[in-house]
């Protein structure tokens, strides 16, 4: 082999593992990212439901209060 050839070679080579290297660490950080949404939706996911049976509860109240402007409680 050329020495041009080697030096490409050793070029390429370094790339290769530079490039899986990033892959690698793009892959553990997904990973960290999933458990971290896993976790972020059972501590929320209680919180969320109470607003929204509190919303549906106010909006089934206005709906049932007559005379009143849904949005500014205004006649």
């Amino acid at each position: 082999m050329t020495t041009p050839a080697i030096v490409w070679l050793v070029i390429g080579l370094v790339t290769t593992m530079a490039v899986l290297a990033v892959l690698i660490g793009l892959i553990r950080h997904l990973f960290v990212l999933g458990r971290a949404l896993s976790r972020f939706r059972q501590e929320v996911g209680p919180l969320a439901a109470e607003i929204g049976t509190q919303a549906e509860r106010a909006s089934t109240r206005s709906d049932r209060t007559p005379g009143r402007h849904a949005t500014t409680g205004r006649r």
